[in-house]
């Protein structure tokens, strides 16, 4: 037996605002940052959990404040109990009547309790020796849905609906594992699409990108449309007409404005269109796919909880679904998001465009490729050539392909010399030793 004994938080920042990295028409100067926690025990074994919540700078302390409190939840508990029902750990978190309070399920509270769920998962699948990934991918199809909650999800989704997906995905299971080992996940990149990016720098690394073997490449798009449609012809020329181009407006249009712009720069081929508007308007989504047909809505990245999910998914307000690894309560929630994407045979390209979140969201794609879709098809991982070096295992990307990690884990563990270097120092407004 063993307990937690504290959650350990840093405010982490990384100075990203002076390149310009992670710039988009509503962001900037992004300093990409990450609230982050320790799940500490008495364990012989030594073995951490680690999570995460990703931010882009002002308010990451405020996101750190909520890990924080979630330790009086925690401290001095059972870890093996915590560990063997994280179906009844992650309802007890969430659910908490006065936490909840502060959300229901949405915002700065549910992210922390994310994180915890995600430091939790990382101990459970360092102790199994085992990734995350291939932790999730060994479980039944009960144990799977032990995991979810349903509430609020039944008129969509039930656990037998549940059941029924991941029985019919269980066959195939060790085929699709031994796939992935020799094969790789399709990942697609980001990193020369920045908006703050010269033109040069734009086509420099449009090249390098079909160079590595990526065969899609997404641009932020939305500042200023004369701009979009000169940078769209750039990057086509650069990368050709094989290779996928998606655009992502990072909520900067109405309706009818999304619609009109989104006409000027079809004639590119468009992949997607990620995030052409507020990410809570369900409707304005549903309007804007309709109005843009047949190029393909995708969003997700700012859904804020499973019921969220849901909705889209009913009014066919998007096409592409983006779950990300900690806007959400964690695995278990992104869990119940895949087995609705599923429900409803829509794909699933998770976002993951910040510190951190191609080392964690990875392990969310592969266990639904072995478990739950049991398709690759169209799938595809963001993927942005920044900060991987900060990790104990960084992801592995490479001939445009993320390789399964062996590592046991979900990735989150960051470099204690990477901590100690960019933990914030409010006093003197930067990050440092």
């Amino acid at each position: 037996m063993s307990t937690i004994t504290a959650l350990r938080t840093s405010d982490i920042r990384f100075p990203t605002s002076t390149m310009l990295d992670g710039s988009d028409a509503m962001n900037p100067d992004p300093d990409y940052s990450a609230a982050y926690v320790r799940v500490i025990t008495d364990s012989d074994d030594g073995l951490e959990g680690h999570g995460f919540v990703f931010t882009i700078g002002r308010g990451n302390d405020v996101e750190v404040a909520a890990i924080r409190a979630l330790e009086g939840h925690l401290a001095g508990r059972d870890v093996e109990d915590l560990l063997a029902d994280m179906g009844g750990t992650w309802r007890e978190l969430v659910y908490d009547s006065q936490l909840r309070w502060l959300g229901p399920e949405k915002g700065v509270m549910h992210m922390a309790i994310g994180a915890v769920v995600n430091a939790l998962w990382d101990l459970k699948a360092k102790r199994a020796g085992l990734p995350l990934w291939a932790l999730l991918s060994a479980m039944t199809p009960e144990e799977i849905v032990a995991l979810v909650d349903f509430r609020y999800l039944s008129d969509a989704l039930t656990p037998d609906d549940a059941l029924s997906i991941l029985r019919s995905a269980q066959n195939g299971r060790d085929g699709r594992r031994a796939e992935l080992l020799a094969s790789g996940f399709p990942a697609y990149t980001t990193t020369p699409g920045w908006l703050g990016y010269d033109d040069a720098k734009l086509d420099r690394l449009c090249r390098e990108a079909v160079a590595d073997g990526f065969e899609q490449v997404k641009l932020k798009v939305g500042a200023n449309r004369a701009d979009d449609v000169r940078r769209l012809g750039i990057a086509r020329a650069a990368i050709g007409p094989r290779i996928s181009l998606a655009v992502d407006a990072n909520q900067r249009w109405e309706v009818a404005e999304a619609i009109d712009w989104i006409a000027d720069l079809a004639p590119f081929d468009l992949a997607w269109v990620e995030e052409p508007t507020n990410p809570d308007d369900i409707l304005a989504h549903a309007a804007i796919a309709r109005g843009i047909a047949p190029i393909p809505v995708a969003t997700g990245e700012h859904g804020a909880n499973r019921v969220m999910f849901k909705q889209f998914l009913q009014a066919d307000a998007l096409r592409v679904l983006q779950i990300d690894a900690t806007r959400v309560a964690g695995v278990n929630e992104n869990i119940a998001i895949l087995l609705l994407a599923a429900k409803f045979g829509v794909r699933v390209c998770p976002h993951a465009g910040g510190v951190g979140l191609c080392e964690v969201v990875q392990h969310l794609s592969m266990f639904d490729f072995v478990a739950v879709s049991g398709s690759i098809d169209g799938r595809m991982i963001e993927y942005v050539d920044h900060l991987h070096e900060h990790f104990v295992t960084p992801v592995d990307v490479h001939d445009g392909r993320y390789w399964p990690p062996t590592a046991p884990g979900s990735g989150a563990e960051m470099r204690t010399e990477s901590i100690a270097s960019y933990t914030w120092h409010a006093r003197t407004g930067d990050a440092g030793r």
